[in-house]
């Protein structure tokens, strides 16, 4: 049966990887081609060199939306990770329903973000509209609104990946550590943590990385602030490639810089995973 399908398994690999390479690796290269050209459609590009990046660099707003997505990524890996774990401690421990509340709090994970993003702006709106302001004035209403809108959705997701690396903790271990006389804080970060690294890591790269590539929710949450202060890095590429006529080459050359600044945050995570794992 191995030799049969090792000499079919061409016939099966073969479409997937065409389809791949079409709808992938072809875009990716005209894609990088493009940012160093000025262009309206893909047949009448002209190449410019590295104007268009000059220009992105230059854009305010972009340099803006950099620091607005780094601060947002942080705060919300902190947030989403921290209330994550103690969920999953929560409901690991001897109590009824906690396959309900599991279900409860995975839930909004499963609901889309631009539903997600305009059901919370009129939450956030109504609260606001009690003292005369509103959420597309001022960009730290934002930031926090978006805080909380992806917290909610995500939490949930995380704690399901925290509750299997809990359960994959050897019940012995804990109690040895119990009759040992380690207190429960003892056990916590020096027993579950450092067992739970792989949950941990995962959490943090999917945490880092979503919130980076955050784009749906901040699209359907801040839509209309006039100073577009609330943009991240996502929408900030769509609004340049979309919203202003000429600037397609822009658009494509921060394309290029939000990918790069992307992969380079998932390398710098994974060589930091590789390192610990030696040293354990």
């Amino acid at each position: 049966m191995e030799k049969t399908i090792r000499r079919y398994m061409p016939i099966f690999v073969l479409p997937t990887f065409c389809a791949f390479i079409l709808g992938f690796i072809i875009p990716f290269i005209m894609g990088i081609w493009l940012s160093f050209c000025e262009f309206t459609t893909v047949t009448d590009a002209k190449f410019v060199g590295l104007s268009n990046y000059v220009e992105a660099i230059k854009d305010t707003v972009f340099r803006h939306s950099f620091w607005y997505t780094v601060l947002f990524a942080a705060v919300s890996l902190i947030v989403i990770n921290v209330a994550a774990f103690a969920l999953a401690m929560a409901l690991t421990q001897k109590m009824k329903g906690t396959n309900i509340f599991r279900t409860i709090f995975f839930m909004p994970n499963l609901i889309g973000g631009i539903v997600l993003g305009y059901i919370w702006q009129l939450i956030f709106n109504g609260i606001l509209e009690k003292y005369n302001t509103a959420l597309g004035l001022n960009e730290w209403y934002g930031f926090w609104g978006l805080i909380i809108l992806v917290s909610w959705q995500q939490i949930g997701y995380m704690m399901i990946i925290y509750i299997a690396g809990l359960q994959s903790i050897p019940g012995d271990v804990m109690e040895a550590a119990q009759i040992d006389g380690a207190s429960g804080i003892q056990r916590l970060f020096r027993v579950t943590i450092p067992m739970m690294m792989p949950s941990i890591t995962i959490c943090m790269f999917l945490s880092i990385t979503n919130g980076f590539k955050l784009f749906d929710q901040n699209l359907s949450l801040t839509a209309g602030e006039p100073a577009k202060m609330s943009e991240m890095m996502a929408l900030n590429i769509f609004n340049t490639f979309y919203g202003r006529t000429g600037w397609e080459g822009v658009g494509q050359a921060k394309a290029v810089i939000f990918f790069v600044i992307v992969v380079g945050i998932g390398l710098i995570q994974l060589r930091a995973t590789r390192s610990k794992e030696v040293q354990q």
